[in-house]
């Protein structure tokens, strides 16, 4: 059963753009009344695509949230090699992604990506792969691969808040979202030699979580707790960072 799941996910493909406009719309409203969110750094989202927006991955409906905070439709990369409980399956069905296997990055991915960015539209990756903690973990090499084979700018955005959801809209609670995005930074150029490009395919994938962790609170800083970098980018992003 899980196999014949994992093979239909490698099958999807985004829907077609105006689909996700209306569903953009769907996702406003029930944002709205699902929960009190709030959206700090709008003034960083370019004003037009190309680019590549890089979240954390810490809950099953970060993607929705990413849809609602940027108010664009999104070409999400999704990871066709996961098992995704059978009552969400219709999430990824309705609104579509870009197949993604984690343990062999297939050709036909980079085209996709590529296509989408050369379309002038949005990319969404989330660089930590499959929604498993509450903080942050390394970003997997495939995706930070393709930020840097699109040349496209690389969006940074947080998203804290989900969790214990149902326990609160059990006691008629709306909980609070936080949604943080960060400025724009990149395109970056790998190296032709393999273990320079491996060594930049790694100090890129820990700016990016780094600016990432730059607009959160401490707590969800996980494996890079304490690095230097991430004061820096708190400085460059100038927002103020939730403290929950």
């Amino acid at each position: 059963m899980e196999n014949s799941k994992r093979n239909k996910l490698e099958r999807y493909k985004p829907r077609p753009k105006w689909v996700r406009y209306f569903l953009g719309y769907l996702t406003l409203f029930l944002g709205t009344l699902l929960f009190k969110i709030k959206i700090r750094g709008c003034e960083n989202i370019p004003k037009k695509g190309p680019f590549i927006v890089s979240a954390n991955h810490f809950n099953r409906l970060d993607p929705a949230l990413l849809v609602y905070a940027l108010r664009r439709p999104i070409n999400f990369l999704m990871a066709s090699d996961q098992t995704v409980e059978s009552y969400l399956m219709w999430a990824p069905w309705l609104y579509g992604f870009i197949p993604t296997n984690r343990t062999r990055l297939a050709p036909s991915t980079i085209k996709q990506a590529v296509k989408v960015l050369k379309k002038q539209e949005i990319l969404g990756i989330f660089p930590e792969g499959v929604s498993t903690e509450k903080v942050l973990r390394p970003a997997k090499n495939g995706v930070v691969y393709l930020s840097t084979v699109t040349k496209a700018p690389i969006l940074p955005v947080s998203i804290i808040g989900l969790d214990n959801m149902l326990s609160k809209w059990r006691r008629g609670v709306r909980p609070t979202v936080t949604v943080c995005i960060g400025k724009p930074f990149g395109p970056y150029t790998l190296p032709k030699d393999r273990k320079q490009k491996e060594t930049a395919l790694r100090e890129i994938g820990v700016e990016v979580m780094c600016r990432i962790a730059a607009l959160m609170p401490e707590k969800f800083h996980g494996a890079f707790s304490g690095h230097p970098k991430i004061r820096d980018y708190r400085s460059e992003n100038r927002l103020r960072i939730a403290s929950s």
